[in-house]
Protein backbone atom coordinates (compact mmCIF):
# COMPACT_ATOMS: atom_id res chain seq x y z
CA UNK A 1 0.00 0.00 0.00
CA UNK A 2 1.51 3.47 -1.10
CA UNK A 3 -0.10 6.51 0.62
CA UNK A 4 0.40 9.99 -0.10
CA UNK A 5 0.81 12.81 2.90
CA UNK A 6 -0.38 16.09 2.59
CA UNK A 7 1.60 18.95 4.00
CA UNK A 8 -0.92 19.65 6.94
CA UNK A 9 -0.49 16.35 8.49
CA UNK A 10 3.11 16.63 8.63
CA UNK A 11 2.66 19.89 10.08
CA UNK A 12 0.72 18.77 12.67
CA UNK A 13 3.34 15.70 13.99
CA UNK A 14 6.62 18.05 13.24
CA UNK A 15 4.72 21.30 15.11
CA UNK A 16 3.36 18.72 17.85
CA UNK A 17 0.16 20.22 17.41
CA UNK A 18 -1.77 19.88 20.55
CA UNK A 19 -5.20 19.21 18.64
CA UNK A 20 -4.30 17.64 15.49
CA UNK A 21 -0.68 15.62 16.40
CA UNK A 22 -1.08 13.00 17.89
CA UNK A 23 -3.97 11.52 15.49
CA UNK A 24 -1.62 12.85 12.73
CA UNK A 25 1.60 10.96 14.16
CA UNK A 26 -0.68 7.53 14.47
CA UNK A 27 -2.24 8.07 11.17
CA UNK A 28 1.06 8.03 9.62
CA UNK A 29 2.79 4.79 11.71
CA UNK A 30 -0.43 2.96 10.65
CA UNK A 31 0.36 4.27 7.09
CA UNK A 32 3.88 2.99 7.58
CA UNK A 33 3.31 -0.05 9.32
CA UNK A 34 1.29 -0.98 5.60
CA UNK A 35 3.18 0.04 2.88
CA UNK A 36 5.36 3.10 2.19
CA UNK A 37 4.99 6.87 2.45
CA UNK A 38 5.59 9.19 -0.07
CA UNK A 39 5.23 13.24 -0.89
CA UNK A 40 5.81 15.24 -3.57
CA UNK A 41 7.78 18.49 -4.15
CA UNK A 42 4.72 20.60 -3.29
CA UNK A 43 4.90 19.31 0.04
CA UNK A 44 8.30 18.81 0.76
CA UNK A 45 8.65 22.35 -0.26
CA UNK A 46 5.96 23.55 2.50
CA UNK A 47 7.23 21.50 4.87
CA UNK A 48 10.77 23.05 4.67
CA UNK A 49 9.18 26.65 5.32
CA UNK A 50 7.97 25.54 8.66
CA UNK A 51 11.77 24.24 9.67
CA UNK A 52 14.85 27.04 10.29
CA UNK A 53 16.90 25.15 7.34
CA UNK A 54 16.37 23.03 4.36
CA UNK A 55 18.45 20.04 5.63
CA UNK A 56 16.82 20.03 8.84
CA UNK A 57 13.64 19.75 6.91
CA UNK A 58 15.03 16.86 5.00
CA UNK A 59 16.56 15.30 7.98
CA UNK A 60 13.22 15.48 9.59
CA UNK A 61 11.44 13.72 6.70
CA UNK A 62 13.80 11.07 6.18
CA UNK A 63 13.24 10.34 10.14
CA UNK A 64 9.59 10.12 9.93
CA UNK A 65 10.46 7.79 6.45
CA UNK A 66 9.04 9.84 4.20
CA UNK A 67 10.13 9.40 0.48
CA UNK A 68 10.52 11.93 -2.18
CA UNK A 69 8.15 11.21 -4.93
CA UNK A 70 8.65 14.08 -7.76
CA UNK A 71 5.73 15.10 -10.61
CA UNK A 72 5.28 14.10 -13.86
CA UNK A 73 3.97 15.55 -17.14
CA UNK A 74 0.39 13.56 -16.58
CA UNK A 75 0.02 14.66 -12.96
CA UNK A 76 0.84 18.57 -13.70
CA UNK A 77 -1.72 18.40 -16.59
CA UNK A 78 -4.33 16.57 -14.38
CA UNK A 79 -4.08 19.04 -11.81
CA UNK A 80 -4.45 21.55 -14.05
CA UNK A 81 -7.80 20.41 -15.20
CA UNK A 82 -9.12 19.85 -11.95
CA UNK A 83 -8.13 23.11 -11.39
CA UNK A 84 -9.90 24.47 -14.08
CA UNK A 85 -12.89 22.67 -12.77
CA UNK A 86 -13.15 23.94 -9.56
CA UNK A 87 -12.43 27.98 -11.11
CA UNK A 88 -15.54 27.10 -13.01
CA UNK A 89 -17.76 25.94 -10.40
CA UNK A 90 -17.17 29.21 -8.88
CA UNK A 91 -14.02 28.21 -6.33
CA UNK A 92 -12.10 31.22 -5.26
CA UNK A 93 -8.84 31.80 -5.10
CA UNK A 94 -8.36 30.60 -1.40
CA UNK A 95 -7.15 27.17 -2.97
CA UNK A 96 -3.98 27.64 -4.49
CA UNK A 97 -3.22 25.35 -7.49
CA UNK A 98 -0.86 23.35 -5.21
CA UNK A 99 -3.68 21.73 -3.48
CA UNK A 100 -4.84 20.28 -6.57
CA UNK A 101 -1.16 18.71 -7.84
CA UNK A 102 -0.69 17.07 -4.28
CA UNK A 103 -4.40 15.77 -5.34
CA UNK A 104 -3.64 14.78 -9.00
CA UNK A 105 -0.15 13.03 -7.90
CA UNK A 106 -1.80 11.25 -5.27
CA UNK A 107 -4.15 9.64 -7.41
CA UNK A 108 -1.61 9.17 -10.28
CA UNK A 109 1.01 7.27 -7.77
CA UNK A 110 -0.80 6.13 -4.97
CA UNK A 111 -3.10 3.94 -3.11
CA UNK A 112 -4.59 6.74 -0.60
CA UNK A 113 -4.07 10.11 0.58
CA UNK A 114 -3.60 10.93 4.08
CA UNK A 115 -4.82 14.71 4.89
CA UNK A 116 -6.84 16.65 7.23
CA UNK A 117 -8.62 18.28 4.23
CA UNK A 118 -11.09 15.65 3.57
CA UNK A 119 -13.94 17.70 1.84
CA UNK A 120 -11.78 19.76 -0.67
CA UNK A 121 -9.81 15.82 -2.15
CA UNK A 122 -13.18 14.32 -1.65
CA UNK A 123 -14.95 16.97 -4.08
CA UNK A 124 -12.77 16.92 -6.69
CA UNK A 125 -10.75 13.76 -6.78
CA UNK A 126 -13.86 11.57 -6.09
CA UNK A 127 -11.75 7.99 -7.20
CA UNK A 128 -9.35 8.72 -4.64
CA UNK A 129 -9.69 6.90 -1.34
CA UNK A 130 -8.79 9.45 1.41
CA UNK A 131 -7.60 9.28 4.74
CA UNK A 132 -8.23 12.12 7.82
CA UNK A 133 -6.39 11.53 10.85
CA UNK A 134 -8.80 13.13 12.80
CA UNK A 135 -12.17 10.88 12.11
CA UNK A 136 -10.39 7.77 14.25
Amino acid sequence: MITAIDTSVLLDVFGADPNFGPSSAAAVQACLAGGSVIACEIVWAETTASFPAAPEAEAALKRLRIDFSPLDAVSALAAGEHWRTYRRAGGTRERTIADFVIGAHALAYTDQLLTRDRGFYRTYFKDMRVIDPGQG
